[in-house]
C-alpha cells in the first residue's frame, strides 16, 4: 500500500515542477487575479491567464506535439497544441476582425475624414518601439513583432508575431493587452503634458450625418484599394471590412450578429487559451521578456504622443476648430481610447462631448495598425 502511494506521489506533477513552472503558474494566478477582480481587458485576460496555468501544468502534456511511438504508431497531442493551429495557420485573428467589424461603426470617420491622419500619427509608436527593440539587440523579425504593440491591437499582435517571431508570442500578447487595460491610467497625464489647457477645453461642433450609401461603399472601397497597395494586410483588413458590411448593408442582420458576438466570443475563447499555452516558464522566464514589457509601454507611450502632437498641429491648422485631444484616440483600443479622451475632455471643460469626434481616430486606428501590420509583413515576413 505504501509502494503504491509513494509510486503515486514520484508521478504527480509536483515531484516533477520546475522552479520555473512554479514561478510561471504564480503568474497565471495573478493574471486571473487582474482579469476578475481589477477586470483589465477580462475577456481575452483570463482565458490568457488560463492557458498560461495550463501549459505549465507539469506532466499534463497539453502543449505537446504529436509523437510516434517505437512499434511506429502516432500518439496525438495535447488539446491545446491542436488549438493553437488557429494561430499557427493565421486564423483567429482575421476572424477577431470579423467581429470588430461588425461591432465598429465607421460613420465618424467618415463624417471627418481628416481624422484618419490621427489613426496613422498614432501609429509612431510601432516604429519608435522597432527602433527601440533593435538598440537593445533583437533582431528585425522581433522587434517588428515588439513594434506592432505600439498599435494598441492585440489581434494584429497576434497576427504579426506568429507569422514572424511565433516564440515571442505568449509575452507580447500579454503585454500587448495588459498595456491596452492600463490605458485609462496610461494616457490622461501623457494628455495633460502634451496638449495645452486652452486646447484640451476646445469644443468641437456635430458632425454632419452620413448617408448609407457612404457607409457601405467604405468597406468596399477600403478592402479593394488597400490590399492591392499592401496585399499582406489583405487578411485583416478583408475580414475586418467584411464584417463591417453584414453591419451596414441591411440585408444580413443575423449574419452580423453572430460575427460580434457567437463567433468573436468562441474564437476569443480559442485565442486566449492558446496565446497563454505559448507562456511556458522555458519561453517567457527570459530576459527577452523584460526588454518586450518594457518596449510595450513606450510603444504606447509614444503612440499617444504622435496622436497628440499630430492633434495640435491640426489644431493650429483648423484655426482652433480641432480638440487635439482626440489624437490621443489614433490607437486602435476602441472604444476605450475614446471613452478616456470623452472623459478627460469633459473634466477640462463640462460642456464638451468629444466621443463621437474621438471616435474617428479611434477607428481609423484600427484600420491603421492592420495596415502597418502588412508593411511589417510585407517587409520582414
Amino acid at each position: 500500500m505504501l509502494e503504491n502511494i509513494k509510486a503515486i506521489i514520484l508521478s504527480s506533477g509536483f515531484v516533477a515542477m520546475t522552479p520555473g513552472q512554479l514561478v510561471m503558474i504564480i503568474v497565471a494566478f495573478f493574471l486571473i487575479y487582474l482579469a476578475i477582480v481589477k477586470k483589465y481587458e477580462p475577456l481575452l485576460l483570463l482565458p490568457i491567464a488560463f492557458g498560461a496555468l495550463l501549459t505549465n501544468l507539469p506532466l499534463a502534456g497539453l502543449m505537446d506535439g504529436p509523437t510516434t511511438l517505437a512499434n511506429g504508431t502516432v500518439q496525438a497531442g495535447g488539446l491545446l497544441y491542436y488549438l493553437y493551429q488557429g494561430i499557427e495557420l493565421g486564423i483567429y485573428p482575421p476572424l477577431i476582425f470579423l467581429g470588430i467589424g461588425a461591432m465598429t461603426d465607421f460613420g465618424p470617420l467618415l463624417a471627418n475624414p481628416r481624422s484618419i491622419l490621427l489613426g496613422a500619427a498614432a501609429q509612431l509608436g510601432i516604429f519608435a518601439a522597432l527602433i527601440g527593440a533593435i538598440a537593445l539587440g533583437f533582431d528585425l523579425r522581433a522587434a517588428a513583432s515588439i513594434g506592432i504593440i505600439g498599435g494598441a491591437d492585440g489581434p494584429t499582435a497576434i497576427f504579426l508575431t506568429s507569422r514572424l517571431k511565433p516564440e515571442l508570442l505568449g509575452p507580447i500578447a500579454i503585454a500587448a493587452y495588459s498595456y491596452m487595460a492600463l490605458i485609462p491610467f496610461i494616457q490622461p497625464p501623457l494628455m495633460r503634458l502634451v496638449v495645452p489647457k486652452k486646447e484640451r477645453q476646445i469644443v468641437m461642433e456635430q458632425l454632419r450625418p452620413v448617408s448609407k450609401k457612404e457607409l457601405v461603399l467604405f468597406p468596399i472601397a477600403v478592402v479593394t484599394v488597400g490590399s492591392l497597395i499592401l496585399p499582406s494586410a489583405a487578411p485583416l483588413l478583408g475580414m475586418l471590412m467584411f464584417g463591417n458590411l453584414l453591419r451596414v448593408s441591411g440585408v444580413t442582420e443575423r449574419l452580423s450578429k453572430t460575427a460580434e458576438n457567437e463567433l468573436i466570443n468562441i474564437v476569443t475563447i480559442f485565442l486566449g487559451l492558446t496565446v497563454g499555452a505559448k507562456t511556458s516558464a522555458e519561453q517567457f522566464l527570459t530576459a527577452q521578456t523584460l526588454g518586450i514589457i518594457v518596449l510595450g509601454l513606450a510603444a504606447f507611450v509614444f503612440s499617444t504622443i504622435g496622436g497628440l502632437l499630430f492633434g495640435r498641429i491640426m489644431c493650429k491648422l483648423s484655426g482652433g476648430k480641432i480638440n487635439p485631444l482626440i489624437g490621443a484616440a489614433g490607437v486602435s483600443a476602441v472604444p476605450m481610447a475614446a471613452r478616456v479622451v470623452q472623459k478627460v475632455g469633459a473634466e477640462e471643460n463640462p460642456g464638451n462631448y468629444l466621443l463621437m469626434h474621438a471616435m474617428g481616430p479611434n477607428v481609423a486606428g484600427v484600420i491603421g495598425s492592420a495596415v502597418a501590420a502588412g508593411i511589417l509583413l510585407a517587409r520582414f515576413g
